[in-house]
């Protein structure tokens, strides 16, 4: 057998194939290419011409019987010679009407029909007539589709009863689906579909038919039929009934005609065609003749004629509504247009019913979850395996958990001892936050469910990974054994029939109770949904995703950013009043004050005038935040010379030479906001620079590749230093000086100041992404010490992502 069946069927299935007759292969019938067969139903006839040219490509070897004129005739010639330019006309027309895509060759293999990327194949039908030579005309519908380069015409003699008139349909079609609009489920949605569309066509037997999963088995949930046909309501039908190449036509599709299961199918001429070496693709052909595979099936169930309409539910194959007779019929192009509409319309309201019942699950799964998330928020994250509305409970699991590293809180069960394993490998290939869910495990890992059950592999699992290192939320449930009637025994799904050697009789009278296991209840749409909220609201906690929260946390430090502005500036006129208020008192009356009034009134304008100072810093401080950075590359040589323009007084007034021992590189950086770190740290460390001895106080200025603290690990960084060797700094209050106004002595100490210096440096290297560490006892970048006075302080700054050249 081949791989490609080993692939659809289950394990179960492949092994009951080996025990079948070696007279049937079922892999034979999974890799038939059921569009490539080469032949058409004989009640009507089929040509293909050129787009461009209008030639005649390919026809079927019936037209003479049906279109007057012989296949060998057609084929090469001009197709206008047969239907008129007129007309032909008319056939472009109805097809670009039609607004359906070209269908599009498969492989040789008949492997995969390519879906059509807009959904099911759409076909155009006009009433075209042809002249005898005696003179007489005959009226057909004519079925039109695009096929690559070719436009196909498929023929279908007119019936007795006139042209096809959609209108006349129509009053019935509204009437059916108004009732399909009253339905309150699917079940009961499809009950109605079944009724109406017996009702349009005549068929003995109609059901509706849904497939649990793309490649699964499927059930008839809805079915009308005629007194004396055994029912099939609620039957289980084997996945192998309909093979993955024909559920793919029939996402193309949305109706399928059988008209005669004894027809005798009509080849094509030519059977392969020039350009291709393959038959024409009739993918979206009416007449497209039947695997004989299937004409046998149906035979065995004792039909004699079929339609098919599909039901899609976000382009997928979701169901089909399946029509028997018992006679040979042949509908007619407005019947089948009528079917093909309400097959679209059902297929809407089925989706919008599923719609509507998620809703309704979803609004109770958010309510609990919204229980859930305060918890989350007051708590830490392990609260929420608590049990009585936990996270067990929000989906109705027997069991979840949360992994994060060693740790495995769980809540329900205890941990499936397999578990943990199958969750780490699954989640090493799942994205990181999308939801993977499966009610069938052990399926999925090849495993009998009696071995999955003592390898402690849950049938259902629902798991979300929060990052690549592990961490995971999960939920498993257990197995849920379900029984089932089947049509056919599923472990025998082909046994020799009466009308033939291959596929067995279905039915009632066939019926095989079993028993499914290795399944848990299904995840539902709801569950997926509420599951990826939970995890959105815990991946920041779990996994350090905090971008909002950081987000939060720059437009709060904006906001700050302008009320500090606002208020340093506003505060400023009323102390300048303050003090000159304070200055004309003492002008005007200060011969008549005490002594004690005029010193304190000469304090309030001192402390006006430091309190203007301290604005002033914090303005400046405020729009550091504001302004935006002009970065080039500058060399770090011209900018200290640039701040000594400013810090060289201050130096001087201290006796402080500075040092530098070596060139200083070139960085990308803000010139002015440069020079201002650079002039702020050489007055700060002139103010601390100790005697060395020979009567000289330096401080140094040097730049070297070292590995930054906090960073990542070995990974070396250009950073420039600043060092002095004055009374250092303890280690516990590095991060304090580093703050706004704080200080480590009285004001009138050590030549004074606001306690801005070192705030203001530190913000200014951050604007630049880069990070400032101090080091005390403080070591050059060789680990040198300074000679004489005290231990000394060190300040390092970085300038993030910016290039460092000699």
């Amino acid at each position: 057998m081949s791989d490609e069946v080993r692939g659809w069927l289950s394990p179960k299935a492949v092994a009951a194939e080996a025990g079948v007759s070696q007279e049937f292969d079922l892999s034979q019938c999974v890799r038939e290419p059921i569009h490539l067969l080469g032949g058409v139903q004989s009640y009507g006839a089929l040509l293909a011409a050129r787009l461009h040219d209008a030639v005649v490509d390919t026809v079927s070897r019936n037209t003479d019987e049906l279109l007057g004129r012989a296949a060998a005739e057609l084929v090469g010639r001009p197709v206008t010679e047969l239907i008129g330019e007129e007309q032909w006309a008319l056939a472009r027309e109805a097809m670009e009407a039609a607004g359906g895509p070209a269908v599009v060759s498969a492989p040789a293999s008949g492997d995969s029909a390519v879906a059509s990327p807009g959904g099911p194949a759409v076909s155009g039908v006009l009433a075209l007539s042809l002249e005898s030579d005696d003179g007489r005309v005959r009226p057909f519908d004519v079925t039109v589709h695009r096929v690559a380069e070719l436009l196909v015409l498929e023929f279908e003699p007119r019936a007795a009863d006139g042209p096809f008139v959609f209108q006349n349909f129509y009053p019935r079609v509204r009437r059916a689906l108004h009732r399909l609009q009253g339905a309150a489920d699917v079940t009961e949605c499809c009950a109605a579909a079944v009724r109406e569309v017996q009702a349009l066509t005549g068929y003995d037997r109609v059901v509706a038919y849904r497939f649990d999963g793309a490649d699964g088995p499927g059930q008839v949930i809805a079915e009308a039929r005629n007194e004396g046909r055994e029912p099939w309501l609620g039957l289980w039908f084997p996945a192998s009934d309909i093979p993955p190449q024909a559920r793919r036509l029939y996402a193309r599709n949305w109706i399928r005609v059988i008209g005669d299961v004894d027809d005798a199918t009509v080849g094509l001429q030519p059977e392969l065609r020039e350009g291709t070496g393959e038959p024409l693709d009739l993918s979206g052909s009416i007449l497209r003749t039947v695997s004989g595979y299937h004409l046998e099936y149906l035979r065995n169930i004792g039909v004699a004629s079929s339609m098919s309409v599909s039901l899609l539910h976000d382009g997928e194959l979701w169901g089909l509504i399946a029509c028997h007779g018992d006679e040979p019929k042949r509908l007619t192009p407005e019947v089948r247009a009528a079917c093909e509409f309400f097959g679209i319309a059902l297929s809407l309201q089925l989706a919008a019913v599923a719609e509507r019942e998620q809703a309704d699950e979803l609004s109770g799964y958010r309510s609990a979850l919204a229980t859930l998330l305060a918890r989350l928020s007051s708590q830490a994250p392990d609260a929420l395996m608590r049990p009585v509305q936990g996270l067990a409970e929000l989906l109705h699991a027997d069991g979840a958990v949360l992994l994060r590293g060693a740790e495995t809180p769980t809540a329900g069960g205890p941990l499936p001892a397999g578990l943990r394993g199958l969750l780490e490998r699954l989640a090493d290939s799942g994205p990181v936050g999308e939801v993977w869910s499966s009610d069938r495990v052990p399926e999925l890992l090849g495993l009998e469910p009696a071995d999955a059950q003592a390898q402690g592999v849950p049938a259902g699992l629902l798991f979300l990974p929060f990052n690549r290192d592990g961490d995971l939320l999960a939920w498993w449930r257990h197995e849920l054994p379900a029984p089932r009637e089947w049509a056919a025994d599923p472990a025998r799904p082909v046994r020799t029939g009466p009308g033939g050697e291959r596929l067995t009789p279905r039915g009632s009278s066939a019926v095989h109770r079993a028993t499914v296991r290795g399944r848990s209840a299904p995840w539902t749409p709801a569950q997926r949904v509420v599951a990826g909220e939970l995890w959105r609201e815990m991946s920041g906690l779990l996994s350090g995703r905090l971008a909002a929260r950081n987000a939060e946390l720059a437009r709060t430090n904006e906001d700050l950013d302008s009320f500090a502005h606002a208020a340093a500036h506003d505060l400023k006129e009323p102390l300048r009043g303050i003090s000159n208020a304070a200055a004309f008192i003492v002008e005007d009356a200060g011969a008549v004050l005490d002594a004690t009034s005029l010193r304190r009134l000469t304090t309030v304008r001192r402390l006006a005038e430091r309190m203007d100072g301290l604005l002033d810093s914090l303005l400046h401080f405020s729009l550091l935040g504001q302004v935006g950075l002009e970065q080039e590359l500058l060399s770090l040589d011209e900018v200290v010379d640039d701040a000594l323009l400013v810090a060289g007084d201050r130096l001087a007034e201290q006796g402080v030479t500075l040092v530098r021992p070596a060139p200083l590189p070139r960085l990308r950086a803000d010139r002015a906001r440069l020079r201002e770190v650079l002039e702020n740290l050489f007055v700060n460390a002139a103010k601390y620079a100790a005697d060395e001895g020979d009567g000289e106080r330096r401080v140094w200025v040097e730049a070297a590749s070292v590995v930054e603290p906090g960073g990542a690990a070995g990974r070396e960084v250009t950073a420039v230093v600043v060092r002095d060797n004055g009374i250092g700094i303890p280690p516990d209050q590095h991060e304090d000086v580093l703050q706004l106004f704080r200080r480590l002595h009285r004001r009138e100490e050590r030549g004074g100041g606001s306690g801005v210096g070192l705030a203001v440096v530190k913000r200014i290297v951050e604007r630049h992404g880069g990070r400032l560490w101090l080091e005390s006892p403080a070591t050059g970048p060789d680990g040198s010490r300074p000679q004489g006075g005290g231990p000394g302080t060190a300040v390092w700054f970085t300038l993030g992502g910016a290039v460092a050249e000699r």
